[in-house]
């Protein structure tokens, strides 16, 4: 079976507004082309027990989970410590990261034409960003080669853990989607069938969507109102979403059901999901 998707989004910057979130609908996008959708998102603060109650969750389910932001070596990162809590595994240097930091290292030393110098107390605390839960797996950062990583849940669930930048965060997803996630690729597309309604209210519709989803296992209704919108002014879209071999019989009964109604309809829309 496919597993549940989830993301996990970690960061004062973005819970106060200093940072406007971006990996929810990338995440999304990334997820929609290969035929899978998005069961849930966490935000969390740069708080220690906050986060490792939310790994906690993460990994306890069967879920595949992406995680992004403070996997950093600076004393506002906690993720990596948060993990390895949630996981009650202790931290320790994974090899293959240390190995891609240091090549980070004399690229940027080679750059900016000086001697690499291993020692030097600030290469030596970057490869902090190589510590991971023991166990961990990478995930490798086109970007600047500092790696990300996986780590299994005893759910049967795995949660991947990239940066908080969009410019590293995105391309390691896919990764880690390509890798660990392929064979549930476009297994069960889904579709969507909607149609605005003029005059409606969301309550004298209820009995019509409980009925059609009690007909309908497997199937979705859905209702959303709207009170100012620029093109249609007050209305509802009302629909049905679901596996696309289950939808048109579900949208008939509804459509069918609306004319009796009466209802007045106006544009219908089909999403492939």
């Amino acid at each position: 079976m496919t597993p549940n998707f989830g993301l996990i989004i970690v960061g004062d910057e973005i819970l106060s507004g200093k940072r406007v979130d971006k990996h929810l609908a990338k995440v999304i996008e990334l997820l929609a082309a290969r035929g899978l959708a998005l069961g849930y998102a966490d935000y969390v603060g740069d708080d220690r027990p906050r986060i490792t109650a939310t790994l906690q969750r993460a990994f306890a389910a069967s879920d595949m989970v992406f995680s992004c932001g403070g996997i950093g070596a600076t004393p506002d990162d906690h993720t990596r410590q948060c993990a390895a809590a949630a996981l009650n595994q202790p931290l320790e240097l994974h090899p293959e990261a240390a190995a891609l930091i240091r090549e980070r290292m004399q690229d940027v030393a080679r750059e900016q034409g000086q001697p690499y110098e291993p020692g030097r107390a600030d290469n030596l605390h970057r490869l902090n960003m190589g510590v991971f839960p023991q166990g961990a797996r990478i995930i490798p950062n086109p970007y600047n080669k500092i790696p990300g990583f996986s780590c299994d849940g005893p759910g049967g669930g795995m949660v991947h853990f990239v940066p908080g930048f969009p410019v590293m965060a995105w391309p390691m997803v896919e990764w880690a989607l390509e890798h660990y996630c392929a064979q549930w690729f476009n297994r069960q597309p889904q579709t969507e069938h909607s149609v605005v309604l003029y005059g409606a209210m969301e309550a004298t519709l209820t009995p019509l969507m409980e009925g059609i989803q009690a007909a309908h296992p497997g199937i979705k209704v859905f209702s959303l109102p709207s009170v100012d919108h620029p093109v249609h002014g007050r209305h509802v879209e009302l629909g049905v979403k679901g596996a696309a071999a289950l939808v048109p019989a579900a949208w008939q009964q509804m459509h069918q059901a609306l004319h009796q109604f009466g209802a007045v309809m106006g544009p219908e829309t089909v999403r492939h999901l």
